[in-house]
């Protein structure tokens, strides 16, 4: 009686989440599957089977294969130095060499718990062609785009990339500090004993036993890029010339502006989560734990 008695109550505390599941994730996403292989009609609710269309479309479309090779630009450009700086910011903040750590720690992270529209907004105006960015580089003699970095098609995305990689550096070192230090002292000491240098500790010890942390940063870091939405939609709008479009800003613009296209934009969006898969597959298989 008292087994039947627990699972009733199991199931009864899990409930809610059960059902924000079924009605907010799984229902959600059946429905955009369904979508992907049809013709619908956001403003006429009409649906029509039309199989692999959208994804045959979406494979001959040019703007997404633009969107495709800025999303993975962004995210080959962004992730490897988001990583190496965060890696390099822990390491400080875990030396006994750092004064005011707490402070350093907050100043990091605080970008991150920052609402990137508001972010987004004032890079806008550091970015504009009478930005203080330009001013700058106008008061040293140096060049830069008279147009302002993000209506030059070649600054554009590199402009918002390294906003971002301002924007997420503080937040993963603050998950790479908390995994070095789970790292017992003990093992620095014997090594120490032993005549290993800082460079030979890091390398040989720090790294290896934070391969765990590494892999989720890498992750998660690589998802978020490959999901990069609300930049480029207060800042570009995926302009100039489709120069920072990229794949869930392209599904939002397809599946909003265009009434007849939300079946075009779900086959987008369901092969950039088999993208997804594919490149996390990827990464656990190459840094998984022996």
């Amino acid at each position: 009686m008292s087994n039947a008695r627990n699972k009733i109550m199991t199931y009864t505390l899990l409930m809610p989440w059960i059902i924000t599941f079924l009605v907010f994730w799984l229902y959600p996403l059946i429905w955009a599957l369904v979508l992907s292989f049809g013709k619908y009609n956001s403003l006429t609710d009409n649906y029509s089977f039309i199989g692999l269309k959208n994804y045959s479309q979406a494979l001959n479309d040019k703007i997404f294969w633009k969107a495709l090779a800025n999303t993975t630009f962004f995210t080959l450009g962004t992730v490897p130095v988001t990583t190496a700086f965060a890696l390099f910011l822990a390491n400080l903040l875990n030396s006994k060499f750092v004064r005011f750590k707490e402070f350093f720690r907050t100043s990091f992270f605080m970008p991150s718990v920052t609402s990137l529209v508001v972010i987004s907004l004032i890079f806008l105006n550091l970015y504009s062609k009478n930005g203080y960015i330009n001013l700058l580089l106008q008061m040293l003699g140096l060049p830069y785009p008279e147009k302002g970095w993000l209506m030059d098609t070649n600054f554009s995305l590199l402009s918002i990339m390294a906003m971002d990689v301002w924007i997420s550096t503080g937040y993963y070192t603050i998950l790479i500090l908390a995994g070095m230090q789970a790292i017992p002292d003990d093992i620095y000491s014997s090594a120490e004993l032993a005549g290993a240098t800082a460079w030979q500790k890091f390398w040989r010890l720090t790294l290896p036993m934070l391969r765990s942390t590494l892999l989720f940063v890498l992750v998660i870091n690589t998802i978020k890029s490959f999901q990069i939405f609300v930049e480029i939609f207060v800042m570009t709008k995926g302009g100039p010339l489709n120069s920072t479009m990229t794949l869930v800003y392209m599904v939002f613009s397809y599946a909003f502006d265009k009434s007849d296209m939300m079946g075009y934009a779900s086959a987008i969006a369901f092969i950039l989560f088999v993208i997804l898969m594919i490149f996390s597959f990827v990464q656990m298989k190459l840094l998984r734990e022996k």
